[in-house]
């Protein structure tokens, strides 16, 4: 397969304008940002994603500019599609949209143009079949914040080639991704399988009285939590031993959650109207400030790690 250079972004989102940022960074690409209508404001969440960085010295005024200059906002159909060598839809998380979306692109893009779906949860392959080329069809999870999270999910189909893996996974390396190879199409991929089985242990303990849910997460935050970035599980295994990874699961695997169903708690929570940050209690009660406190955190966090890979 060819060099891809001509990449577009369907849909101008959240995770729409974040892709478009990625893939402009990159100044042999040549990137659309294909959207219904052109906003006099369509620049302004991308302006933010970058002012915020620059503050925090993970990019400059030049870059910025750079980038901005790069992102072409297209409504017209062949116009976005006809000379792309990627595509990669951002639309709702809703299986027939995003069917109906690869059925209508196919009758304007070449027969070689890569179709890729960012979609967090739903199967490539069932979107890929009213596709008349499904082996084009790829899964490319970025994580929220598209832009912050390196993480990229590249998942095969059950029609997928390995021709198109293989372009995809080195496009997204080419632009500063890391994109992990995913042999399989199921549910959750790989990430959230690992996120919800961590969740699932942590909400069993509270359910149980085990422990609160600030100490969850200062067990996770203050413990383990910290190696995470620099050592994956099956390293840590290696390190401490199979011998002893395999004598600790021996004794503990019983004993773990393994529930196919929701906690409880968190259908007494819907319940009680008690949606987390929406309404200021979840787990835990939240002020408006507390909130603004965790979530600009987090975000400062990704842009300091962005800042450190930069240098």
């Amino acid at each position: 397969m060819k060099e891809l250079r001509n990449v577009v972004v369907v849909g101008a989102g959240m995770m729409g304008n974040a892709l478009a940022q990625v893939f402009a960074s990159d100044p042999g690409l040549h990137l659309i940002l294909k959207t219904r209508a052109l906003k006099k404001d369509r620049y302004d969440p991308i302006i933010s994603n970058l002012d915020i960085m620059i503050a925090r010295g993970a990019a400059t005024e030049a870059e910025k500019e750079a980038i901005l200059e790069r992102i072409h906002f297209v409504t017209d159909d062949a116009e976005a599609y006809t000379d792309a060598d990627f595509i990669i839809e951002c639309y709702p998380e809703v299986m027939e949209e995003k069917q109906n979306l690869f059925a209508h692109v196919e009758n304007f893009c070449r027969d070689d143009c890569i179709l890729a779906t960012n979609t967090s949860v739903m199967s490539p392959t069932e979107i890929s079949l009213k596709c008349r080329r499904r082996e084009r069809v790829v899964g490319a999870h970025f994580w929220n914040p598209g832009h912050l999270i390196p993480l990229v999910e590249v998942v095969k189909s059950d029609f997928t080639s390995e021709e198109v893996m293989q372009a995809t996974i080195s496009l997204l390396a080419r632009v500063g991704k890391k994109p992990i190879y995913c042999a399989k199409d199921v549910p959750g991929f790989v990430a959230n399988r690992l996120q919800h089985a961590l969740w699932r242990e942590a909400f069993y303990m509270v359910e149980n009285g085990i422990a609160s849910p600030k100490t969850v997460d200062d067990a996770c935050k203050y413990g383990p939590g910290l190696r995470w970035p620099v050592m994956g599980p099956m390293e840590n295994s290696d390190l401490v031993g199979i011998e002893l990874t395999y004598n600790i699961h021996k004794y503990i695997l019983k004993h773990l959650a393994d529930n196919h169903e929701p906690s409880p708690l968190l259908q007494e929570m819907l319940a009680r109207g008690d949606n987390g940050f929406r309404t200021g209690k979840g787990w835990q009660e939240w002020t408006p400030e507390q909130m603004k406190a965790s979530s600009d955190g987090l975000k400062e966090y990704l842009i300091d790690c962005a800042a450190k890979q930069k240098k």
